[in-house]
């Protein structure tokens, strides 16, 4: 295989200071209790975003069915997490919101509000999509926005990520990662000016120039009936000038850590990546061998935008569908463009996760 592919997103980071309890409240709220693979053990190749040395820590990847991407819920294990020093603000540089997907935004809007009170009102963006903000416990944002898509129908209002809302000092430096990489080459809307639904955010008030980024082409990969459609808002503070999110602090930290892509052909994707100035910064299989999370295994890296924020790819090797009796698929012996089945999906809904007070 020559060429490479980009299926979608596969997860956003998410760090916290107390694993058992974000997994709860994210179970709770957004019904992220498909649990893909849990670890617990040291994260060994990070190391120039973990200070130089090997850190431990407790990490999880769960999903919601009903489709999108998944949370990796992750936590530092010897080390005490840092939280960022000041009020994240919209167009701060990194990803200051993730976006969830509703089959119906004003139906959800008012199952959250009637248990949780950090919740904005309904408003549009700027194409007419409805939406609204939820801030959880902890100072993280994620923006609702309406996705009629629903994979497997469980009956609930929300679904999992469909895209990521990130900071940058210029934004026509910024496209061409996303467009000429990631594969998002289509601008849905490029808009100047104060909006009415980033207001609910600490500093939304100002002045942003904002392009939403979505896909011209249809993605192909085994996962894509599960993360669907996805889109990447670049925002750009125009009457500030914006902070770096994770300056200071390390990977894993509590904040939105990385977005994360899954991909096919990770080594045709590196010289792709080097050819447009964007080289790997982290390699977990230099040598071409498997790299073990879990239940799984693979081959991770990472890149840096522009303005330093992190984006992960991950290229599966190893699945498993089921421990008991133990149930896996081998991605490189299969055709990598077919879909699964829904029924693996449904397999997988079997590791639903319930976490008790």
């Amino acid at each position: 295989m020559e060429d490479f592919f980009v299926s979608g997103i596969q997860q956003v980071g998410v760090g916290c200071e107390d694993f058992k309890a974000s997994w709860k409240w994210y179970i709770d709220m957004f019904q992220m209790d498909v649990r893909i693979l849990e670890d617990d053990t040291v994260a060994e190749r990070m190391l120039p975003y973990t200070g130089g040395k090997p850190q431990k820590r407790h990490a999880c990847i769960a999903v919601n069915l009903q489709g999108g991407g998944g949370f990796e819920i992750w936590q530092y294990s010897d080390r005490k997490p840092q939280p960022v020093g000041f009020q994240i603000q919209v167009g701060d540089l990194g990803i200051f919101a993730a976006k969830i997907k509703s089959r119906d935004v004003v139906a959800f809007h008012d199952e959250l509000c009637a248990k949780y009170d950090k919740v904005g009102p309904v408003c549009t963006l700027p194409d007419g999509t409805r939406c609204f903000v939820v801030e959880d416990p902890w100072g993280k944002w994620f923006q609702v926005v309406e996705n009629k898509y629903v994979f497997i129908d469980q009956k609930r209002l929300g679904g999992g990520i469909v895209g990521a809302m990130t900071g940058c000092t210029d934004i026509d430096r910024t496209i061409p990662l996303y467009k000429d990489v990631l594969g998002y080459d289509k601008v849905i809307y490029d808009e100047t000016g104060v909006f009415d639904d980033l207001k609910p955010m600490a500093g939304g008030d100002g002045r942003f120039r904002r392009v939403l980024l979505g896909s011209s082409k249809s993605r192909k990969g085994a996962f894509v009936p599960l993360f669907g459609e996805s889109t990447i808002e670049l925002v750009q503070a125009l009457d500030r000038t914006p902070r770096k999110i994770f300056e200071g602090r390390y990977w894993g930290d509590p904040g939105f850590i990385q977005i994360c892509f899954d991909v096919t052909n990770m080594r045709a994707l590196e010289k792709h990546c080097n050819q447009l100035g964007f080289p790997f910064t982290v390699d977990s299989c230099k040598g071409d061998e498997h790299f073990e999370m879990g239940e799984a295994s693979g081959h991770f890296t990472y890149i840096e935008d522009p303005d330093g924020t992190l984006i992960e790819l991950v290229e599966a090797h190893k699945l498993t569908v089921l421990k008991h009796p133990h149930i896996y698929i081998n991605m490189l012996k299969r055709n990598r463009e077919k879909a699964f089945p829904k029924l693996f999906f449904r397999l997988m809904g079997m590791n639903r996760v319930k976490i008790d007070n």
